[in-house]
């Protein structure tokens, strides 16, 4: 196929865009004797996803061809908006190839096991149906979380190293502070219940009452309750499921019994907290919020304004289609968004910029070489340049499954100078690649960077 990118990422020269693969797919297909595939994503709660698309005929080159196409785009989808069935009409031989994939022993048995057993309590499933009339219908919901700004409230944020709160009144921040704490190999289970419940206690001695109470943490939230996070991952399985799992739950029906009356009580994934805010900074919407940290961390407003219950895991999306794309140590996949865009980035570009720094942890790298853009050392600037046409490419990527007005900028990577080298290189990329695009890419302004995240995570219980 013939793939031609307008940027070549100097650090890493064998990029392969999704978007232009895509594309040519696309352009090689419109010229051939089609057919057309039909697949739905669905969960046991009735949510169904759907997504069609034209294949190429049979022959076994056509075929490598049409697999590549819909693993790469599955996978997406299962990252973006989840699901725990796969049913497939319009090729068995995909289908085929989809269970082969997605199952134990699986090129995509992480993804099999962590979404499907972890998340939706059973494994992926692939199965097929004899045409489209037989797959159900689309099927989803959006949650009407945020913008409530009314009342005494609490926000909390649950970090790594530190929980946050804040006492808002009638969305004003009247106290906050921060409580260290060491959650990620702690095994006792009620040291991340009664930590929670110990930063709630704290601010809420500076409101009155307690009209509602909403919370973020990094993670995968389902119906308030933790089914896959960091911050736990030294409880064993068995606490898990007593203890962790309905927390938020447990500590609802105590706030409730102090105040005396019903306390609404919220806890989503911290990337659609950050989202939130942004589109309440902005007082606009449509928002992908996108944070190159320790990992890669995303959330998304709809252009209505609403929290999805999609994943939105971006971390592990397909952002590079070369076959020596960077390997991902956890999921053990190639050229995935974790790789790309976070302090992992960093550290897998370094060496091809000229940095030698052996086995220095991630987070150090990343602040040497912070440290070396701050004093125009052409290397790091190598770096977030690459960074930045990547960066432009997938951007141009998501807007095929989301529908973004502003793109929301921020993470340890998207500090000082480096970030906004990031951000001019992903213009230029879009601006000459993609001028059907409008999309404004964005940092959030010092008020939402203060307390913007606390307010949002307030604002999340409706009274």
């Amino acid at each position: 196929m013939n793939i031609r990118h307008q940027f070549t990422p100097e650090l890493d020269p064998h990029f392969v865009a999704p978007v232009l693969w895509n594309k040519a797919f696309e352009e090689k297909v419109a010229a051939s004797d089609s057919h057309t595939i039909d697949i739905a994503l669905t969960r046991k709660d009735g949510t169904c996803f759907r997504w069609s698309a034209k294949l190429l005929p049979a022959g076994e080159e056509n075929e490598k061809l049409n697999n590549r196409y819909v693993e790469r785009i599955v996978k997406f989808l299962l990252w973006m908006k989840g699901g725990c069935t796969i049913m497939v009409a319009g090729d068995d031989k995909v289908a085929d190839m989809l269970a082969a994939t997605y199952c134990k022993g699986g090129a995509r048995e992480f993804d099999w096991d962590f979404i499907g057993k972890l998340i939706y309590d059973q494994p992926i499933e692939v199965v097929k149906v004899s045409s489209a009339a037989d797959l159900p219908a689309e099927h989803m919901t959006s949650i009407a979380l945020g913008r409530n700004l009314d009342g005494y409230r609490i926000g909390f944020d649950l970090g790594g190293s530190d929980r946050k709160a804040a006492a808002v009144v009638n969305g004003e921040v009247v106290y906050s502070e921060e409580v260290v704490w060491n959650p990620y190999h702690e095994k006792d289970p009620n040291y991340h219940l009664e930590g929670v419940d110990d930063s709630l206690l704290r601010v809420a001695k500076h409101l009155p009452q307690v009209d509602a109470i909403g919370g973020s943490a990094a993670g995968v939230y389902v119906n308030n309750e933790p089914r896959v996070a960091s911050l736990f991952r030294g409880i064993a399985s068995d606490d898990f499921r007593d203890v962790i799992r309905p927390m938020f739950h447990t500590l609802q029906k105590r706030w409730s019994e102090r105040m005396g009356k019903d306390v609404p009580f919220e806890v989503v994934n911290d990337g659609e907290v950050t989202a939130l805010a942004g589109a309440m900074g902005m007082n606009d919407d449509a928002v992908l919020g996108i944070a190159m940290g320790t990992s890669l961390a995303s959330g998304y407003v709809d252009p209505e304004g609403h929290i999805m219950p999609w994943l939105n895991e971006l971390a592990f999306v397909p952002v590079d289609y070369q076959e020596d794309g960077g390997v991902d140590e956890w999921s053990k996949d190639k050229g995935v968004g974790a790789m790309y865009f976070s302090q992992q980035a960093v550290a897998r570009l370094a060496p091809r910029a000229g940095f030698d720094f052996g086995d220095m942890p991630f987070p150090e790298q990343l602040k040497k070489v912070q440290a070396a853009m701050a004093e125009g050392d052409e290397r790091a600037r190598k770096i977030y340049e690459t960074i930045g046409v990547e960066f432009g490419y997938s951007v141009a990527f998501f807007s095929r499954f989301y529908s973004v007005r502003n793109l929301l900028f921020l993470g340890r990577v998207a500090t000082g100078e480096g970030g906004q080298i990031i951000i001019d290189k992903a213009n230029e990329v879009l601006h000459a690649e993609f001028p059907e695009l409008s999309i404004n890419l964005c940092v959030p302004d010092e008020r939402t960077k203060r307390h913007g995240q606390a307010v949002a995570a307030a604002s999340l219980p409706r009274l």
